[in-house]
């Protein structure tokens, strides 16, 4: 029998209390859903029911070590930007147990971790998260070594993308090339207007959960160009360096040149802003943590009390921690200077070497939820200017 479906790279629309028709479609297909709420200030992801969860009417102002909720009544149901949460934090968990022993009649049985049964859909990505999960399938799905557990998550990931209408002062994902528009990584992607959604089918398994939504209908040329469009002049005034024109509390995006990035930094190891942004860095890892590429792990073997039962456990790591660069020799990266220096070269220049492409893709993460508000660009603006 024949699976229903809409055609991929379909584009159509409902009105906006139809979206709730698309969570009971994608619970229905055996889903279980994320998508954002508010928790504890901030816009997040977390378990998702009803529409009525979403954050509408709530807008966010960020900026160097700020991150503030506002309401505003002409805000809709997407008007913040990104949050703390990325897709990281499902295909590449905080905490994992990567493999299991039991200790039964004398023998050591190895068991292989459980996988969760239940696939995920997560709602609300922007184009910069889609674009930091392809650099994350480079690190765990390519070359000879695959990690299992995220290769298993990331076949059953059902993405529902949402494509910005305004920016944030930390976003600079226009420089890195990564957004704010989403063209591709997504089963679906809504871009909110006024009055509708519209959905564009990125996937065969997308147009197969949209063909049970009811009441959508394919969108006139008129209201495709009014969702280009939105994209389009979000796009250029994050360009010109000013305010986004189209947008609630518009806000004066950062700007990162990108010209020659690699040698620009690997050239000025011993230049003196490294001295001077380590003045200010905490090393508490904030922005490791929230970075979406950042992969750096570590394993340990955790025993129960009668140590019949052993798990080993992986828990994201940083390299601001003076444990990532502990050889037998001692601490290599022993201040925090190096620690800085470690974590911006290979986020901007040696990335490039290892995946062929930057660790950065603009989202401004690090920025916002750095205690003391430290910019890589405006660190990286600096070493340019002064660069020998």
């Amino acid at each position: 029998m024949s699976v229903s479906t809409t055609p991929v790279n379909s584009i159509v629309s409902f009105e906006k209390p139809r979206l709730q028709g698309l969570l009971d479609a994608l619970k229905q297909a055996g889903y279980r859903v994320v998508g954002p709420r508010v928790a504890d200030g901030a816009v997040v992801y977390d378990e998702l029911d009803s529409i009525e969860q979403l954050p509408l009417g709530m807008i966010d102002e960020q900026d160097g070590g700020k991150y503030r909720l506002e309401r505003d009544a002409a805000a809709g149901y997407f008007d913040h930007v990104v949050g703390p949460h990325s897709l990281k934090r499902y295909l590449f968990p905080p905490q994992e147990t990567l493999q299991q022993l039991r200790l039964k009649d004398g023998d050591w049985h190895v068991e292989p971790p459980r996988v969760a049964d239940t696939p995920l859909a997560v709602i609300g990505p922007r184009s910069c998260d889609l674009h930091a999960m392809a650099i994350q399938d480079r690190v765990f799905l390519e070359g000879p070594y695959v990690d299992p557990g995220y290769r298993a998550r990331r076949e059953r990931l059902f993405v529902v993308s949402v494509q910005c209408r305004r920016a944030a002062a930390t976003c600079f994902c226009h420089s890195m090339k990564t957004g704010p528009r989403a063209s591709r990584g997504f089963d679906l992607a809504l871009t909110e207007l006024d009055d509708c959604f519209v959905i564009e089918v990125g996937s065969e398994r997308g147009g197969e959960v949209l063909a049970s939504v009811a009441g959508w209908k394919t969108c006139s040329a008129a209201t495709v160009d009014r969702a280009t469009e939105q994209s389009v002049r979000l796009e250029r005034s994050m360009n010109q360096r000013g305010a986004a024109e189209n947008a609630p509390h518009a806000a004066k995006p950062r700007q990162l040149d990108t010209r020659d990035i690699r040698d620009l930094l690997l050239n000025n190891l011993d230049h003196p802003r490294w001295d001077e942004v380590a003045e200010r860095c905490l090393s508490c890892a904030n922005c490791t943590m929230v970075c979406p590429t950042c992969f750096c792990s570590s394993v340990s073997e955790v025993s129960d009390l009668t140590g019949e039962q052993v798990r080993r456990e992986r828990t994201w790591a940083s390299c601001f921690t003076a444990e990532h660069s502990f050889l037998s020799s001692g601490v290599v990266r022993n201040s925090t200077t190096a620690r800085y220096r470690q974590w911006l070269t290979h986020k901007l220049a040696t990335w490039i070497d290892q995946f062929d492409t930057s660790g950065c893709v603009g989202c401004g993460r690090c920025i916002t939820w750095c205690p003391v508000g430290i910019d890589l660009t405006e660190e990286v603006a600096a070493i340019r200017e002064t660069a020998k």
